[in-house]
């Protein structure tokens, strides 16, 4: 069979998005394979040709899982749990060559790549809004096996949209994303600011911006310093009772980001004897972007390990989707959103959400069940 420019939305733990074990010669080219929590995105067996696709999120298996006999070129495999993985009862050799595997748990189990293939962020347009093509500036663009050409003759990208049954689109030039999971270290007398490195292949630098106030505006007048390491420290001035701190990102064609979330330093609250001290305590943050249309982020940090709930309502108090539901370790997570129909509401039968406002929860249980936090806010939908 052809198994061609098809998007496959998994939803279900052992679900598979292409099972070729039974099949020989099957050639799969140009697919979306997507999953929050699957056991396989590909199988293939004997004689398959898997071509420009891309698949993306958690499989607990394999993003691609290869029985050792296919051929495997230009595919994006990327925001996984395991990316590539050959089975180990097998005794074929794979042709594994010009993909990209990355952002994953374990980008490869059971297969050593060759220099052909790499490893960094596809800088996709936008795939919360499923929108797989590539940002100007990509590594991934004409990057594919030069013996493969893209619809408009130049050499294949990789992933979604190259090679012959591919599509030619404009590349577009994009900011880079905000700067994520903000922590201060307090070590009297410092404070440090700590966050997580930005992965486009154009971003240059980091602007920190900072205030005494909360919700603040990060403009010329809170800017602090540009940065290109992934930290901030500087001397507690006395009389100082409070600092609030936001990142921006900025490319080297000087797009900025939109800031990052605020993170607030309250000195007052913390004692002597408890430096150093971490600011690392439960937060919903609000969503990002907010208005939005059709997706958006939500962020939160958990202080320690515990269930965690997160629900979205209408204005109406009624259930519209649970995003998380499931025991999770402390640390900064962010889960996405998607208002657009036959998306994350066809078991409801919901078409699609109408603008207005929308409300989000999350409610931690930590040990004994004991409830340790909950919070609500509000976001806007735009059509």
């Amino acid at each position: 069979p052809n198994i061609e420019n098809n998007i496959i939305h998994l939803k279900n733990y052992n679900s598979i998005g292409i099972d070729c074990s039974f099949s020989y010669g099957t050639r799969m080219r140009n697919n979306l394979i997507i999953s929050s929590n699957s056991s396989n995105g590909i199988e293939t067996y004997y004689g398959d040709t898997v071509i420009n696709n891309a698949v993306y999120g958690y499989f607990s298996s394999a993003g691609i899982l290869s029985y050792g006999f296919d051929y495997t070129v230009n595919n994006s495999i990327t925001n996984g749990g395991i990316g590539y993985r050959k089975n180990s009862g097998s005794t074929g050799t794979p042709v594994f060559k010009y993909n990209n595997v990355w952002g994953n748990s374990r980008n490869y189990v059971n297969y050593l790549p060759d220099t052909t293939n790499i490893s960094f962020d596809p800088m996709f347009v936008n795939p919360d809004s499923m929108d797989f093509k590539l940002q100007m500036f990509s590594p991934l663009i004409d990057a594919g096996d030069p013996g493969i050409l893209d619809v408009d003759g130049s050499r294949s990208d990789i992933g979604l949209y190259g090679g012959p049954y591919g599509m030619s689109y404009q590349y577009i030039d994009l900011p880079p994303r905000p700067p994520r999971n903000v922590i201060a270290v307090i070590d009297s007398p410092n404070i440090t600011i700590k966050w997580n490195p930005n992965t486009e292949a154009d971003f240059n630098h980091y602007k920190l911006f900072r205030d005494t106030t909360a919700n603040f505006i990060a403009d010329s007048t809170t800017f602090v310093k540009s940065l290109s390491d992934t930290f901030y420290n500087h001397i507690i001035p006395p009389g100082v009772n409070n600092y609030y701190y936001k990142l921006t990102a900025v490319d080297n064609q000087r797009n900025e980001s939109l800031p990052s979330e605020e993170v607030a330093v309250n000195l007052t609250s913390i004692r002597s004897n408890d430096y150093p001290f971490t600011i690392n305590d439960y937060i919903l943050y609000q969503n990002y972007p907010n208005p939005f249309n059709p997706s958006t982020k939500i962020a939160y940090r958990l202080k320690e390990g515990g269930y965690v709930k997160l629900y979205v309502y209408d204005i109406k108090g009624e259930l519209i989707d649970i995003l998380v539901n499931q025991h999770q370790e402390g640390g900064y997570y962010e889960v996405e959103f998607n208002a657009s129909a036959g998306i994350r509401y066809q078991e409801s039968g919901i078409k699609g959400l109408a603008s207005g406002i929308y409300i989000y929860q999350i409610m931690v249980r930590g040990e004994n069940n004991i409830p340790v936090f909950t919070d609500m806010k509000k976001m806007l939908l735009i059509k």
